[in-house]
């Protein structure tokens, strides 16, 4: 058990060597668990000529094919509504998600209590790293889709005991009442709706922060914001919190967490986890250090499982030892980039983080969006910008359009626009608007 808060327990602290043995274990029990139970995974092992059983881990790993979103997507149109990667019969399965569908068709996702069981612990570990204990009160300031994130990081706060507030269906204004008048000590939210609720404070009561509600810690997921240093330091600096990021899938789970010891890396919870970072034009393993594609295979959901999932996401990863004392992998600055969010904008390729990164160290400016569109045979990019109250609007244009000249090494009009012009959100932000096809955004994109 944890010593205190924020301590790892034993398990999360193990050498390497028993780490990996034990990954290699559960893996072998989970692929022989699944055959001739999922239709998904028996054809795409058959596919590639894949004996099981003559395998040996973690030695084969790479020997089992990727797993893709695009195959999933195009496995569930051909077998409405759940698709063929069940391992259980479909009365088994009780809790139903999908993904925010931000970058197209949303995936569906059903879990057996089981598996939803072995989700939950996965966020437990995010707790724990966090400091949360049964002790605390979490705020949840969301309305309860079928998001997948905050539903089983809810259910792991009652698990562990916390008091746990639903703020769904609520105001803006509202919720920073009941904050008020509930004083929780923790908020799960996304970076985004964090810094909403700053604004709001700002504009409807007058506040210049919120540094003195009982709030001290913030988990943020859903965006990259949080190993965002402008995007955590604005948090950090206006509500008076520390911000613990966190990152995951609905298609994978909660796969990894910040520590209160190393702020700017997240652990990967290889205990449920076999992360792999390779070279997502190649296919192959880059060395620690390097950027790479995380590839990710888990342990513990059974009943929907992922096996060597290429998630997207664009990470450096370290094995040095936390001074935490956790043994884990780390994300050296969290989730760098999402290949599929890269656009080209005249020959530069142009990652949305790296836009926040700029412009959330501005203070003036409050919100903003960025739209990409295609001008003759290149895209264009421009920025519009909302500014704090009282703030000049033109010199705060003109200072970010020489950050971003500087930072990505092209000149990007930067036009500042009324109060309240721009969309807030309450999940995941759009604000990088790109028309892929030179006609104007749908209003559905902004």
């Amino acid at each position: 058990m944890p010593k205190g808060p924020g301590e790892p327990p034993w398990s999360e602290c193990q050498p390497r060597a028993v780490l990996e043995a034990r990954q290699a274990e559960r893996l072998g029990a989970l692929l022989r668990r699944l055959r001739d139970r999922n239709a998904f995974y028996d054809r795409k092992f058959a596919s590639v000529g894949l004996d099981i059983n003559s395998l040996e881990f973690p030695r084969d790993l790479a020997a089992l094919p990727f797993t893709t979103k695009a195959e999933l997507v195009a496995d569930q149109a051909a077998s409405p509504p759940w698709g063929t990667a069940l391992s259980e019969p479909i009365d088994c399965y009780t809790r139903y998600s999908q993904t925010s569908a931000t970058t197209g068709r949303p995936l569906r996702w059903i879990d057996t209590p089981d598996s939803w069981q072995s989700m939950l612990a996965c966020w437990k570990a995010v707790y724990r790293a966090a400091g949360v204990s049964g002790r605390d009160c979490v705020f949840f300031p969301f309305s309860f889709g079928p998001f997948f994130g905050f539903w089983t990081g809810f259910d792991a706060a009652t698990q562990i005991g916390a008091h746990v507030i639903p703020a769904g269906g609520m105001t803006s204004e509202q919720r920073i009442a009941l904050i008020d008048t509930l004083a929780p000590t923790v908020i799960c939210c996304t970076p985004t709706y964090a810094l909403r609720m700053l604004d709001v404070a700002r504009r409807s009561a007058g506040r210049e922060d919120l540094s003195a509600s009982t709030v001290r810690t913030f988990i943020v997921a859903g965006e990259p914001g949080g190993s965002i240093p402008a995007t955590r330091e604005r948090i950090e600096r206006g509500w008076g919190v520390r911000v613990i990021d966190h990152h995951g899938l609905t298609e994978v789970g909660p796969v990894s967490f910040e520590c209160l010891a190393a702020p700017g890396f997240l652990h990967i919870n290889e205990q449920e986890f076999i992360a792999e970072v390779i070279d997502p034009d190649t296919d192959e393993p880059v060395p620690d250090g390097r950027r790479g594609e995380l590839v990710v295979t888990n342990l513990g959901r059974t009943a929907s499982p992922v096996i060597r999932y290429r998630t997207r996401d664009l990470v450096v990863r370290t094995r040095d030892r936390c001074p935490c004392g956790r043994t884990f992998s780390r994300l050296v600055g969290g989730v760098v980039a999402r290949s599929d969010d890269m656009v080209t904008v005249r020959g530069v390729n142009i990652y949305p983080a790296a836009v926040e990164s700029v412009l959330r160290a501005i203070g003036a400016v409050a919100e903003y969006r960025c739209t990409v569109r295609l001008a003759g045979s290149l895209r264009e990019m421009a920025v519009e910008i909302e500014t704090e109250e009282g703030a000049d609007g033109s010199a705060t244009a003109t200072l970010a359009a020489s950050r971003l000249r500087l930072a990505l090494g092209l000149t990007v009009p930067v036009t500042p626009v009324a109060a309240g012009t721009l969309p807030r959100f309450e999940l995941k932000a759009r604000r990088f608007v790109v028309d892929r096809d030179g006609a104007p955004p749908s209003p559905e994109a902004l």
